[in-house]
Parts: structure tokens; sequence; C-alpha cells
């Protein structure tokens, strides 16, 4: 069975370049990769690994790399009870970068719901669902609204 590497590569770039025209931002990939990362690791940390698990069944190879890069799964989750604690966790995961992705924190929910709107299109309508679910109520309506 030959690896078809540039399948993978191809599949992860339409899954970033979608985040980038859901940031408003489609010629910057490097930043639309920088939030979606960032995004996505605040996320895996607040949700259960086997809800993490069954959502990354669905990404893209490559996608799924970026989700558990330095990943240390634990049985116990740092629970989301706000939304400002979801955007704070965003930020914390942007790094070094945080002051040039995200001025405010309106710029946080906005991504939020960026990358979730990809989600939504990458990922079963059941999966997210579930997701949601496990989501405080503040966290819900932003979901609701991507």
């Amino acid at each position: 069975m030959a690896l078809n590497f540039n399948k993978y590569v191809q599949k992860a770039e339409a899954f970033i370049n979608d985040v980038a025209f859901e940031i408003g931002d489609p010629e910057d990939k490097v930043r639309a990769a920088r939030i979606m990362r960032a995004v996505l690791h605040a996320f895996r940390d607040r949700i259960t690994p086997v809800e993490s698990l069954q959502l990354i069944s669905q990404l893209p190879m490559l996608i799924k790399a970026i989700y558990v890069d330095g990943w240390k799964i634990k049985h116990e989750t740092n629970r989301i009870r706000h939304l400002n604690d979801f955007i704070e966790a965003v930020r914390e995961n942007d790094g070094i970068e945080n002051n040039y992705d995200f001025v405010t924190d309106y710029e946080v929910k906005e991504a939020i719901q960026a990358v979730f709107r990809v989600l939504k299109n990458h990922v079963s309508e059941g999966e997210i669902h579930d997701i949601i679910a496990v989501l405080p109520a503040e966290l819900k309506s932003v979901m609701a609204m991507a």
C-alpha cells in the first residue's frame, strides 16, 4: 500500500484555506494555521479524550497531527465555565503571536467561531452536536452562531 502524502497535504491545505477565508484573511495561511491550532488546542484540553478522538477521526490527517501535537491526555479535563475562560485559553495557546493575532476578546471570539464553522463543514453533524452538548451555555451560544 503506497501512501499518498500529497493527498494529505492537499486536504490539510484546503482545511487551512477554509479557516483563512473564515477569519477574513484568505492570503495569510500562516496566521490561519496558527489561529486554528490555538483554538483546537484550547478545545481539546477541555473536552474528554474520547470526544477528542471521535472528533479527530473525521479530520484530515495533517490537521489530526496539529491537534495532537503536544497533547498530554488527562482523564480530568480543564472544565470551561465561561466564554472568557475559553477566550483566555485560546490566547495562551497562541503563544507569543497572541498580540499580533488578537487585539481584542471580540477578535478571539470571531476566530473561535471561524474555526468551528470550518469544523462543521468537515465533521459530521452528530459529532458537532455531541461536542456542543458538553459545553457550558455561554460557549454553546457561540458555537450555535458559528
